[in-house]
C-alpha cells in the first residue's frame, strides 16, 4: 500500500491498521513474540489488570513501556464514568500517555457498553485533553454522538467481547462507515483471521483484537495472519471489488471468436 494510506488518531500517526492486547496470555514472554508476529503499532494494556509498578526485567510493564510500541491503556474493568475517569488520569500521571480506549461496561456476563457513562466519561477526558477511542455498541446513533463530542474514532464491536463470533451485524457498520467523519475501529469479537478481512473489506479503519490471538492454538502464527489478513482487507478496499451480479458473465471477451 502506499506510504500516505497511514491511520491518523488525533495527533498520532500510524501505518498499522492492527491493534493488538496483551491479557490471556501463558506468560510474558508469549506475549512479547505475539506483539512481534502482528506488527502492530499500538498495544492496549488493561490498567486494572497489570501491577503498574512492577517494571522490573520479565515484567509486563517491561514489555509494554519498552518504547517499540504506542501505548493505549484501557479502562477494562470500569463499569461507571468515575472510575473510567480517574484510571485514565492515573495512566497519564504514569507517563503512558494521552491516546486511550475508553471502556464502561454495562453488564458483567455479555460484557455491552454502558453508553450513557461512556458518553459522560468521553466528555469529560476530552476536556482534559485525552484524545479518546471509545468502546462501543454497533449503533450508529452512539457513534456520531461520540464523534460529536470529540472523540478521535469510534470503536463500535462486531460481537460480545471474546466471543470470537465474527461480524455480526455488518449493515450497522456500513451505515456508521457512512455516517463517520473520524476512524472506524471494530473492537470486539473478531475470532480468526477472515473476520478481520471482511472489517477492512468493508471499509473500517482498523482492528482492534485480544482473545482472537491469545486464546489460538499457535498465538504467534495468528498474530502473523491477522497481520496479513488486515494487510490484505485494506487493499481490497482500496481497490473497489467488482460489482455483485445475479448471472455469470463469461471472463473471457467474446469478441474475435473462432466460429
Amino acid at each position: 500500500m502506499s506510504c500516505n494510506d497511514a491511520l491518523k488518531l488525533g495527533e498520532h500517526e500510524f501505518h498499522s491498521r492492527l491493534f493488538i492486547g496483551t491479557g490471556k496470555y501463558r506468560d510474558v514472554a508469549e506475549t512479547r513474540a505475539a506483539l512481534e508476529a502482528s506488527g502492530a503499532e499500538v498495544v492496549t494494556v488493561a490498567l486494572r489488570r497489570v501491577d503498574l509498578a512492577d517494571r522490573g526485567e520479565g515484567s509486563m510493564m517491561e514489555l509494554v513501556m519498552s518504547k517499540r510500541w504506542t501505548i493505549l491503556p484501557n479502562t477494562a474493568g470500569c463499569f461507571t464514568a468515575d472510575d473510567a475517569v480517574r484510571t485514565l488520569r492515573l495512566a497519564r500521571e504514569l507517563g503512558i500517555g494521552d491516546l486511550v480506549k475508553l471502556e464502561v461496561i454495562g453488564d458483567k456476563n455479555n460484557l455491552y457498553p454502558d453508553n450513557e457513562q461512556t458518553l459522560e466519561a468521553a466528555k469529560t477526558l476530552i476536556k482534559e485533553g485525552f484524545t479518546v477511542l471509545p468502546y462501543c455498541i454497533d449503533d450508529p446513533i452512539v457513534c456520531r454522538k461520540l464523534e460529536d463530542l470529540g472523540c478521535a474514532a469510534v470503536m463500535p464491536l462486531a460481537a460480545p467481547i471474546g466471543s470470537g463470533l465474527g461480524i455480526r451485524n455488518p449493515y450497522n457498520l456500513r451505515i456508521i462507515l457512512e455516517q463517520a467523519k473520524v476512524p472506524v475501529i471494530v473492537d470486539a469479537g473478531v475470532g480468526t483471521a477472515s473476520d478481520a478481512a471482511v472489517a477492512m473489506e468493508l471499509g473500517c479503519d482498523g482492528v482492534l483484537m485480544n482473545t482472537a490471538v491469545a486464546a489460538a492454538k499457535n498465538p504467534v502464527l495468528m498474530a502473523e495472519a491477522m497481520r496479513e489478513a488486515v494487510v490484505s482487507g485494506r487493499k481490497a478496499f482500496l481497490a473497489g471489488r467488482m460489482p455483485k451480479k445475479l448471472y455469470a458473465s463469461a471472463s473471457s471477451p467474446e469478441a474475435g471468436l473462432i466460429s
